[in-house]
């Protein structure tokens, strides 16, 4: 188990402004900018970090084909990135043990866990649900940083 307190200790400093680095087939780096937390696995409670992603994205597209990527975090010159495996959770990305409630709840739980507030969460819950987002939980393997 990787300890990724000093990741963690950074979500608060940006609102868990992060890049996303996902490895493609020829080499290159597909990298997108998104809010990260990090949270309790749905099904296992295991720590994990968790990234929403909208369910046309080229993210999950990649992620479906290579379920590995690393997640950047920083404030001010202090920054931390965690690297290691994803599963995804969504409308086209079914997890075990994850139902159409358990994802409901699960995308809010990434939203407040990357320092997220809303004040009408019942509107939330419907954009979710018409953009198809899904939730991206990466395991730590590894941690890197400052």
């Amino acid at each position: 188990m990787v300890n990724i307190e000093p990741f963690t200790r950074l979500v608060a400093g940006d609102h868990g402004l992060a890049v996303v680095a996902i490895a493609l087939p020829d080499g290159t780096a597909h990298a997108s900018v998104t809010n990260a937390g990090v949270l309790s696995h749905p099904i296992s409670g295991a720590e994990v970090v968790g990234v929403v992603a909208r369910g046309d994205s080229r993210k999950l597209r990649y992620l479906r084909a290579h379920p590995r990527a690393t997640i950047v975090l920083r404030a001010g010159w202090q920054w931390a990135a965690v690297e290691g495996p994803v599963e995804m959770a969504g409308p086209d990305d079914p997890l075990l043990g994850v139902d159409a409630e358990r994802l409901r709840l699960l995308l809010r739980e990434i939203f407040i866990a990357a320092g997220g507030t809303h004040d009408d969460f019942d509107e939330y819950d419907r954009v979710m649900a018409a953009e198809r987002r899904a939730a991206i939980l990466l395991t730590p393997a590894r941690l890197l940083g400052n």
